[in-house]
């Protein structure tokens, strides 16, 4: 579970927020963006969804929203509530919420994305990101 840090940076914009969780997301092996309920969305290997964007879709909020391991997001939500939440839909499943209209710390996003794609995955993708081809 990646440490819950100070924020890095101020708040971005729902733009810039998007381009720079869509540069963290495409830089993984294999991942893939679409449109998703209406979101821009990432999947591992064209498959299974490990994260998406949320401009004001369930809420008044920017937000990224990111399949987690279990544990991780009830100890962020617990710990940070300020940035972090139970996404709607999905929340039940472990995804958590992580807030982008706020400062970020980029650094975490980037360890929770990471950890989302290897639960999302195949097998091949999670080699390839480790270097085992």
């Amino acid at each position: 579970m990646p440490p819950a840090g100070p924020p890095t940076d101020a708040a971005p914009g729902p733009a810039a927020a998007l381009e720079r969780l869509r540069a963290l997301c495409l830089a993984l092996p294999g991942c893939e963006e679409r449109v998703s309920h209406g979101e821009p969305s990432w999947f591992a290997g064209g498959r299974r969804m490990f994260a998406t964007f949320a401009d004001h879709h369930h809420d008044d909020r920017t937000a990224c929203w990111t399949a987690a391991p279990a544990g991780v997001q009830e100890h962020l939500v617990a710990t940070d509530s300020e940035r972090f939440f139970r996404p709607p839909y999905v929340g039940h499943r472990g995804w958590v919420g992580v807030y982008l209209d706020r400062p970020v710390d980029w650094p975490q996003l980037a360890d929770l994305l990471l950890e989302a794609y290897r639960l999302a995955a195949p097998a091949r993708l999670r080699a390839a990101l480790d270097g085992d081809l």
